[in-house]
This record gives structure tokens, C-alpha cells and sequence, in this order.
């Protein structure tokens, strides 16, 4: 048993970890802020990390959901050549969410 458990451990050490990173649009997010949130997401995927964006969506903004959509969708095909989507935009409660994870290098 004790092992077991020792060998289970060592395996557990050795798995590589999944880092999620975060990055929060507004549905009326202007250029500079796309652009500066865009630079940021793509040293995340260099560093190897999964993406999360989001469309927060507050009070009366829901009604631009069609807005939100685009911007994820835009920001997904910006980042296309060096991330692949994993999920498209999907409402969620108030956010509007897209996943993105690194293209594997060869």
C-alpha cells in the first residue's frame, strides 16, 4: 500500500498542470482596450496556457448579446494562428464565454 501510494504520488507530481487564464471584455469594448487585452492573451497562449474570454454583460447590456458575440468571435480569429477554439461563444448567465487553448508546436 505504502508503495502504491508512493508511486501514485510521484505520477501526480510529474502531470502537467493546466493553467486557465481570464480575460474580461465589456460588450462596448473599445480598440485600445481590445488591442492591449489582445497582446496580453497572446503572451498567455506563448506561455502555454489555456484562454478564457468572457463578455460581461451588466444590467440592460444584455441586450447586446449579438455585440458580445462578435467581439469574442473577432478576438478568436485574431489569435487563430497561434490558438485553436475549443468552445464558440456560449451565453452563460450574464458572460458570453469562449475557451481557447495553444495550437501543439511540432
Amino acid at each position: 500500500m505504502y508503495q502504491q501510494k508512493k508511486r501514485e504520488k510521484e505520477q501526480k507530481a510529474k502531470a502537467a498542470k493546466v493553467v486557465v487564464k481570464e480575460i474580461r471584455f465589456g460588450p462596448q469594448t473599445d480598440d485600445h482596450d481590445y488591442d492591449f487585452k489582445l497582446k496580453h492573451a497572446q503572451e498567455f497562449i506563448k506561455e502555454g496556457c489555456k484562454l478564457k474570454a468572457y463578455v460581461f454583460f451588466k444590467g440592460r447590456s444584455i441586450l447586446f448579446k449579438e455585440q458580445g458575440e462578435v467581439l469574442l468571435l473577432r478576438f478568436a480569429n485574431a489569435l487563430e494562428d497561434i490558438a485553436k477554439v475549443d468552445s464558440l461563444p456560449t451565453l452563460e448567465g450574464k458572460r458570453m464565454i469562449i475557451m481557447l487553448s495553444p495550437k501543439k508546436t511540432k
